[in-house]
C-alpha cells in the first residue's frame, strides 16, 4: 500500500481511537528500602478542593443514578480553576518529595542518548527520524545514500517554543517532489495538513483543517484524507464526532475545493479511512464502526474514469487489511474464519469468499502484520507474545525465516516490490532498539545502527511465566528484574497492563525501566485477555460481556507476584493508560487492599457516559452501552466511577490526565478523583496530575514527559516507605 507514516497514531492509538494510550515507561533510582517508618514519617492528612456537586440524577432503564459531578464534563473557566487548585496541592505533595530532584536528574541522565528511527526510501532518497538525546520532538533528516552525510530535512521542535506541537503524519507524493505534513498541537487528535516542496522545503499555501483519524494518501496531483465537519466553538475538545467523510485535495487549491470522495449520511458513527495502493491503481476505504478490528471494505478502480466506490465486504463482523495488490487483485489480510490470520487474494470484481485465493492459510501462530518487498511477502507472526518473521513468495510458498537476537519485538519490513533491501527494528525489555538491514533476495540481515545507553542491559534478565486467572485460563506474564534478586516479598514491583481492543503487549525497551530495573524493582507485564497476543479469541474473551476476565487477569498477575514472593502488596503499585486506566480503575475499587499505589492515566473511567463523547462511541463494541439494558447492568458493575465506596481505604492514587485529551476526555478523570476524595477513607493520598497543554499521550515532548516520571516515582517511592536515596535526602 502506498505508505504513509501516521505518527499520532503508532505507538498510541488506533486509527479509529481505540483509547489504547502508549506504554508509559517506568522509572525509578537506587533502591535502598528502610522501614515504612523511618521514611513516611507522619504527616497531616491533605487538605482536598471543595469541589462543588450538583443535584443531577440520570434515569437508566428504571435506576437513578446520580451524577454530582457533571459540571466536570464542561471546559470552563471554573474547570480550570478547579484543575488549577487540584493541581497545586499535587505539585505541593510531590514537592515535598526531596528525591522526586534526584529521580529527574538520572532519568535526564540516562535519557540523553540517541535514538534512531529505522530508514525509508522516498524519491531515490533515504529518510529517517532521529532525537538528539533531549529534543522535545524527533527530526526527520535525509540522505542521498546510506553513507553520505544526513541533512535536517523537517524539524518538527521548530514549530513550536514548548515543543507541544507535534509531527503527526508524513506523506510523499509518488514522485517524491511534494509531501504531506500533519500537525497536531496540545495532544489533541485534531491535525492540519499542509504540503511542502520536496526541493526547497518550502510549505506550500495547501492548509487543510479539522482532520481526525486520518493519513494523506497520494494519488496523481494530490492525496485522499479524511476530516470531520468543523465542531461548534466552546467545547472542540469533547464534542461527539460524527459523520467522517473521505475528500480529495488537489495541490494548490484551498480546501474549500476539496473533492467529497465518499460519505454515508445514514449512519453517523462510521469512520472511513482512504489508502491507495503503491501503483495507485486503487483507492481502497476501510470502514469501521467500532474500535475492536472489524471493519467493511470498498474500493474504486483508479484506472477507470467510470468506477464508483463498490463494496467487496459490506459488513463488519471481520477485520481485513489490504496489504497490496498484485494487477487486478488485492492481497488481503484477514481473521475471516481464522481467528489468527490469514493471507488471501481477492478479486474486487468477485468479491465473495467462495472466489478467495488461500497465499498463506492460518497458523498455530498469530498473523501480526504483512508487507511486500523485493518481490517476497514478509509475515511477522507473534508466538507467545514475541516476535517470528517468515518470508513466502508471491504464491505463499515459505521461502525462509528472518533470523531475529532474541526474544523480543520486531516492526518495519517497508518498501516497495522493486525494493531489495529493507530495514527492521528490534527491541525487548533489556535490549534497546536495534536497527537490522534486511538484504531480501539473499535472505540475509546485517547489522544497520546499534543503540548505546547509559544503562548496563546485562545485568537484567526477562523471564515468561504463565499465571491461572480466576476461571482457571492460562495467562502469559513477563517479569523483568535484576539477575539474583532475591525473593523475599520486599521488591518494588511496578505491574503494568492493558487487556483490550485487539492490541497486543509485547516486549519494548524503556530507558526509564532501566531506572527502576537497576536499582532492584521488578516490572511485570501480563498478557491479559482483551489484547490479540492469541488472536481474535483471546480479543472477544476480554470484551462486551466478558470484560470481567479482564480484571481478573489482572487480579490474578498481583497475586501471583505476591504469592511468589517477588513482592507483597505493601511494595506493588499497579499501572496503566487509557482502557489500561480503566483496568487500574477496576482493579482497585474491587481489590483495594491488594496494591499499595495505583496509577490510572487518561482512563475510561465513566463506563456509563462515554459514548456521549468525541470518538468514545467507537469503543462501544469493546465495552456495550448504557442505552442497552443489559448493558448498562454489566458496566454499572465495574464503572470505575460508580463503585467507590464509602469509608474504604484505597491505594495511594495518583490519577493522570490532560486538558487537551480529547480521546478520553479528561471529564473521566475529574470526576474519578472528586468521588474518590469524597469518599475514600483517609490514610492514603488521593491525587490528580492534570498536564497543560498536552493530550492522550502521543506527541508528548521529552520535557513533560521526563517530569510526569519523575512525580510518578516519587509519589510511588514515598507511598512505598523506600528512600530511593537514602543518605542524600530525606523525605520532609
Amino acid at each position: 500500500m502506498k505508505k504513509t507514516t501516521v505518527l499520532l497514531l503508532a505507538g498510541g492509538l488506533t486509527a479509529v481511537a481505540a483509547c489504547k494510550s502508549s506504554q508509559t515507561e517506568t522509572t525509578s533510582v537506587n533502591t535502598k528500602t528502610t522501614t515504612e517508618a523511618a521514611v513516611a514519617t507522619a504527616e497531616p492528612a491533605l487538605t482536598y478542593p471543595n469541589t462543588k456537586k450538583v443535584d443531577h440524577v440520570e434515569n437508566y432503564h428504571g435506576k437513578q443514578i446520580p451524577d454530582p459531578y457533571r459540571w466536570l464534563e464542561t471546559h470552563n473557566d471554573e474547570v480550570d480553576q478547579w484543575i488549577k487548585a487540584q493541581n497545586e496541592v499535587t505539585q505541593e505533595y510531590l514537592g515535598d518529595i526531596d528525591f522526586r530532584d534526584n529521580i529527574k536528574a538520572r532519568l535526564t541522565e540516562i535519557w540523553n542518548y540517541p535514538k534512531y528511527g529505522a530508514p525509508f526510501k522516498e524519491g531515490g532518497k533515504y529518510y529517517f527520524y532521529k532525537n538528539d538525546g533531549l529534543q522535545n520532538q524527533s527530526v526527520l533528516y535525509v540522505q542521498e545514500t546510506l553513507e553520505s552525510e544526513p541533512k535536517v530535512f523537517f524539524d518538527p521542535n521548530k514549530l513550536s517554543t514548548d515543543g507541544t506541537v507535534a509531527l503527526s503524519a508524513f506523506a510523499f507524493s509518488k514522485d517524491g517532489k511534494h509531501v504531506a505534513v500533519g500537525t497536531s498541537s496540545g495532544g489533541s487528535d485534531w491535525n492540519t495538513y499542509q504540503v511542502m516542496d520536496v526541493a526547497t522545503g518550502k510549505m506550500l499555501n495547501d492548509k487543510l483543517e479539522w482532520v481526525k483519524f486520518s493519513g494523506p494518501s497520494w494519488y496523481k496531483d494530490g492525496f485522499f484524507y479524511s476530516r470531520y465537519d468543523a465542531p461548534t466553538e466552546g467545547n472542540k475538545l469533547a464534542n461527539k464526532n460524527e459523520f467522517h467523510k473521505v475528500y480529495y485535495h488537489k495541490i494548490g487549491t484551498p480546501q474549500s475545493q476539496d473533492k467529497l470522495v465518499y460519505e454515508d449520511k445514514a449512519h453517523a458513527l462510521r469512520n472511513f479511512y482512504g489508502q491507495t495502493t503503491d501503483d495507485e491503481r486503487f483507492l481502497i476505504l476501510n470502514a469501521s464502526e467500532g474500535a475492536s478490528g472489524a471493519n467493511a471494505l470498498y474500493y474504486k478502480d483508479l484506472a477507470d474514469p467510470k468506477s464508483t466506490i463498490k463494496p467487496i465486504v459490506n459488513n463488519f463482523e471481520s477485520e481485513y487489511n489490504v496489504v497490496d495488490n498484485f494487477g487486478d487483485k488485492l492481497l488481503v489480510m484477514t481473521n475471516k474464519n481464522a481467528p489468527r490470520y490469514r493471507l488471501v487474494m481477492i478479486d474486487p470484481k468477485k468479491p465473495q469468499e467462495a472466489n478467495w485465493k488461500v497465499i498463506v492459510p492460518e497458523s498455530a501462530n498469530v498473523m501480526q502484520s504483512v508487507s511486500t518487498v523485493g518481490g517476497r511477502i514478509i509475515a511477522s507472526y507473534m508466538k507467545d507474545a514475541t516476535s517470528q518473521v517468515v518470508v513466502y513468495d508471491q504464491n505463499g510458498k515459505q521461502l525462509n525465516t528472518v533470523e531475529l537476537p532474541t526474544l523480543g519485538t520486531v516492526s518495519g519490513f517497508g518498501g516497495d516490490q522493486k525494493d531489495k533491501e529493507t530495514f527492521f527494528t528490534f527491541t525487548s525489555f533489556t535490549y534497546p532498539p536495534t536497527i537490522y538491514r534486511y538484504d531480501v533476495p539473499n535472505n540475509k540481515v546485517s547489522l544497520f545502527r546499534k543503540t548505546e545507553v547509559n544503562v548496563d542491559t546485562d545485568a537484567f534478565e526477562t523471564k515468561q511465566v504463565f499465571y491461572t486467572s480466576k476461571d482457571g485460563t492460562k495467562v502469559p506474564m513477563f517479569i523483568v528484574h535484576k539477575k539474583g534478586l532475591k525473593l523475599d516479598g520486599t521488591n518494588p514491583t511496578y505491574l503494568y497492563a492493558y487487556g483490550g481492543f485487539n492490541i497486543s503487549m509485547t516486549p519494548s525497551f524503556s530507558i526509564a525501566n532501566m531506572l527502576w530495573l537497576e536499582n532492584g524493582g521488578v516490572y511485570a507485564m501480563p498478557n491479559l485477555r482483551g489484547g490479540g497476543e492469541y488472536g481474535e479469541d483471546w480479543h472477544k474473551a476480554g470484551m462486551t460481556p466478558n470484560k470481567q476476565n479482564v480484571f481478573d487477569d489482572f487480579v490474578g498477575a498481583a497475586e501471583y507476584l505476591i504469592a511468589q514472593k517477588y513482592t507483597s502488596s505493601e511494595r506493588l503499585a499497579v499501572a496503566g493508560g487509557s482502557n489500561g486506566g480503566l483496568l487500574v480503575g477496576a482493579f482497585m475499587t474491587q481489590r483495594p487492599e491488594l496494591a499499595k499505589v495505583a496509577l490510572p492515566a487518561v482512563g475510561v473511567m465513566d463506563m456509563l457516559r462515554f459514548h456521549k463523547f468525541t470518538i468514545g462511541w467507537a469503543w462501544v463494541p469493546e465495552y456495550g452501552s448504557s442505552d442497552d439494558a443489559a448493558q448498562f447492568e454489566n458496566l454499572y458493575k465495574f464503572s470505575p466511577l460508580h463503585n467507590i465506596k464509602e469509608g474504604v481505604k484505597y491505594p495511594a492514587t495518583l490519577v493522570k490526565t490532560a486538558d487537551h485529551d480529547d480521546r478520553v476526555v479528561p471529564a473521566h478523570s475529574f470526576k474519578f478523583i472528586s468521588e474518590l476524595q469524597a469518599k475514600g477513607a483517609p490514610g492514603n493520598p488521593y491525587l490528580i496530575r492534570v498536564d497543560v497543554r498536552a493530550g492522550h499521550g502521543a506527541g508528548k515532548p521529552t520535557s513533560l514527559v521526563i517530569q510526569e516520571y519523575a512525580d510518578t516515582y516519587a509519589f510511588i517511592y514515598k507511598n512505598m516507605g523506600v528512600n530511593p536515596y537514602e543518605g542524600e535526602a530525606q523525605n520532609k
